[in-house]
């Protein structure tokens, strides 16, 4: 069973980015490399700056915990970047 890791990329325009992975660093890569496997979004918004990831466990857990960051607000996911707020799970 493969670790499975919740990220964050910050944006040259502010915005985050959030993604699971099991290898953050090769997913960062294909991120920076404009890639046919980065995601659409972070293409031509560079630099990225990856700022946090954290070990989640199973895929399906870091599934839950990915949707459950991307409802947060911009203000709430800084907020849990700099370790003021605690999503349930991780």
């Amino acid at each position: 069973m493969n670790n499975w890791f919740l990220y964050m990329i910050r944006c040259k325009q502010g915005r985050l980015y959030t993604g699971i992975t099991t290898d953050v660093e090769r997913r960062f890569a294909e991120h920076t490399e404009n890639s046919k496997k980065g995601s659409k979004y972070l293409r031509g918004k560079g630099p990225l700056t990856l700022i946090m990831k954290k070990e989640i466990g199973s895929r399906g857990m870091a599934l839950k915990i990915e949707a459950k960051v991307k409802k947060l607000s911009k203000i709430e996911k800084e907020m849990f970047v700099n370790g003021k707020i605690k999503i349930k799970g991780i």
